[in-house]
């Protein structure tokens, strides 16, 4: 048997089990205003574009709006539309710079239905290309992410950067 290799994930049992969030992450990551460190590839008004720390797949996005709410009526009616243009940025976006052959895009309200932060919506975008199914996540429970997350930030950064200058993703 050959050994994989994955020393992020300690980070992520680590971070999860020990060392309880304090405040809300997605609150507190745009403040921080250090957008490459927190991994943060666009702000809008009303909502921002984050890579998933722990992806599925590179290029696993999230967009989140900057109020904190648990369920979709905890936004007034601009913020949805926010989180709407944000969303189909975050698709296009990955279109032109990754080219998947689809995308999981989906929100989780509530830890019941799966969210790691349920007081804070947000959808997930996964980009999916043919033939990403493999055997290790039916026979090890390990997923294999063959990009680092800073070069998926790098690569996606510039499209993102062209929707903040007006251009369509």
């Amino acid at each position: 048997m050959q050994p994989l290799w994955a020393p992020w994930r300690m980070e992520y049992i680590l971070e999860t089990k020990d060392q309880p969030l304090e405040g809300c992450l997605f609150c507190s990551l745009p403040r921080a205003q250090a957008d490459r460190d927190s991994l943060i590839l666009w702000r809008g008004r009303r909502a921002f574009v984050i890579l998933n720390k722990f992806p599925y797949n590179p290029g696993h996005l999230m967009v989140v709006p900057y109020t904190h709410a648990a369920q979709f009526d905890g936004l007034v009616p601009d913020e949805l539309t926010d989180l709407m243009l944000g969303l189909r940025w975050a698709v296009g976006c990955l279109r032109r710079a990754m080219n998947p052959d689809g995308y999981n895009v989906g929100i989780n309200l509530g830890r019941t239905a799966g969210a790691g932060i349920p007081d804070h919506l947000h959808y997930h975008v996964v980009p999916r290309w043919d033939g990403d199914h493999n055997f290790m996540p039916v026979i090890a429970e390990t997923k294999v992410i063959p990009q680092h997350l800073f070069r998926t930030y790098d690569q996606l950064a510039p499209f993102f950067q062209e929707v903040e200058r007006g251009q369509p993703a």
